[in-house]
């Protein structure tokens, strides 16, 4: 189970940084170039550069871009080798190598995050790899740095250009595009592959084809906009109980008797939510005088994609596509009781489950930090919305 699961979330992480292709528009020809993988090794900085300069560490870049780095260290982009992925790997990289090296495409992208790079017999050890560098996941220069050279969004002004000679500048200045600030920038680790492995002739991550076929894209609304408003290196999503209400319409009422809840897509670019790993549950349900829940009063409606752990099969899809609503009618009724409704999230709720079954049938030398990815998983649902409708 683990290893059908890990390797098809390999393939389509190493799948979908090959979509960008070159063409007339300027941006997905730097996109193309610029993630092109596996990423090459930066090799030797110039001579003249400081510590801080050459360094991939992010500590080095917040010295002078202290808020980025503070947003950054919240952020999931922080956390892209964190517990779950890293006690999956710590067998996996032995037994699986090529695997585990498929996840870090995505995960920890830089090839001085790789222990292992592709040579003339095979998997070699990789000299340039930084094992404090790999456990800090998708760092700044993943997205910033090639060959050393740094790359970023144009100013605020919209200008390119620099005021000052490179020569004259920290770390040579920066090469400044739009690309940047487009969603092809994201593409290659938000889009798996659509030629390769599916469910129910779904890629398991669409989404930026599905903010592509959104009325969003064609307003011009890119990702940036919402997961890094006003150039925020923060990337909110699913986990931020804000940013996932800002997204939403939530409205409760009585008619015709029951007690109705509608939750509508009506501020998110792509299905809500957009990955396999979310659930979203609409909820109601019977309390007595002391607000307790009457036993086999609870009933529900899932919005979410569920697969099989294994992902064999697909059981159910019932997203919500831009403008789309899932309801729930509660009639039911009792003397002295009371009718709640309530929306909850649970950003993992696959990961719960995925990660109590690899426990159960062993993690080996992963096992303590499977069991705190398992502990963050729980600790990751909150309720978004409840309101207690007038009793009919």
């Amino acid at each position: 189970m683990r290893s059908r699961r890990v390797a098809a979330l390999a393939w389509m992480a190493s799948a979908g940084l090959g979509l960008a292709a070159a063409g007339a528009d300027p941006v997905e020809d730097f996109v193309a170039r610029h993630w092109r993988v596996p990423l090459a090794a930066q090799g030797a900085p110039p001579a003249r550069w400081s510590p801080a300069e050459a360094s991939l560490h992010p500590e080095a870049c917040g010295g002078c871009h202290p808020v980025q780095f503070q947003d950054w260290r919240t952020s999931l982009h922080a956390q892209s080798m964190g517990p779950g992925i890293a006690g999956q790997h710590a067998e996996m990289l032995d037994a699986d190598p090529a695997t585990a090296l498929g996840c870090q495409t995505c995960h920890a992208p830089l090839a001085e995050q790789r222990p292992l790079v592709r040579g003339a017999r095979g998997l070699e050890t990789n000299p340039a790899f930084d094992p404090a560098l790999r456990d800090k996941g998708l760092v700044c220069a993943g997205c910033h740095v090639r060959a050393h050279a740094r790359f970023g969004p144009p100013r605020r002004d919209g200008s390119l250009a620099s005021a000052l000679p490179r020569e004259r500048l920290p770390h040579g200045g920066v090469t400044r595009t739009p690309a940047f600030l487009r969603s092809e920038f994201c593409r290659g680790c938000h889009q798996f592959g659509s030629d390769g492995f599916a469910l129910n002739g779904k890629p398991l991550e669409d989404t930026y084809a599905e903010w592509k076929a959104s009325p969003f894209a064609a307003r011009g609304v890119q990702c940036q906009d919402c997961h890094m408003p006003d150039r925020r290196h923060l990337w909110r999503g699913i986990h931020d109980p804000e940013t996932v209400r800002a997204g939403l319409t939530i409205t409760a009422r009585r008619e015709d008797g029951a007690a109705v809840l509608v939750v509508e897509n009506s501020g998110v670019g792509h299905r809500f939510p957009t990955y396999v790993t979310p659930l979203v549950v609409l909820r109601g349900e019977l309390l007595d005088a002391a607000g307790r829940v009457l036993p086999g009063s609870r009933e529900e409606v899932l919005v979410g994609r569920r697969v099989e752990l294994d992902l064999s099969r697909e059981i159910a899809d019932t997203r919500l596509q831009p403008g789309e609503r899932a309801t729930l009618r509660y009639a039911r009724a009792a003397a002295g009781a009371r009718a709640r409704l309530s929306v909850v999230v649970y950003p993992d709720a696959f990961y719960t489950v995925f990660f109590e079954a690899l426990l159960r049938q062993g993690a080996g030398r992963g096992e303590a930090q499977i069991r705190a990815a398992l502990e963050a998983t729980r600790r990751s649902p909150f309720t978004l919305f409840t309101a207690d409708p007038p009793a009919p």
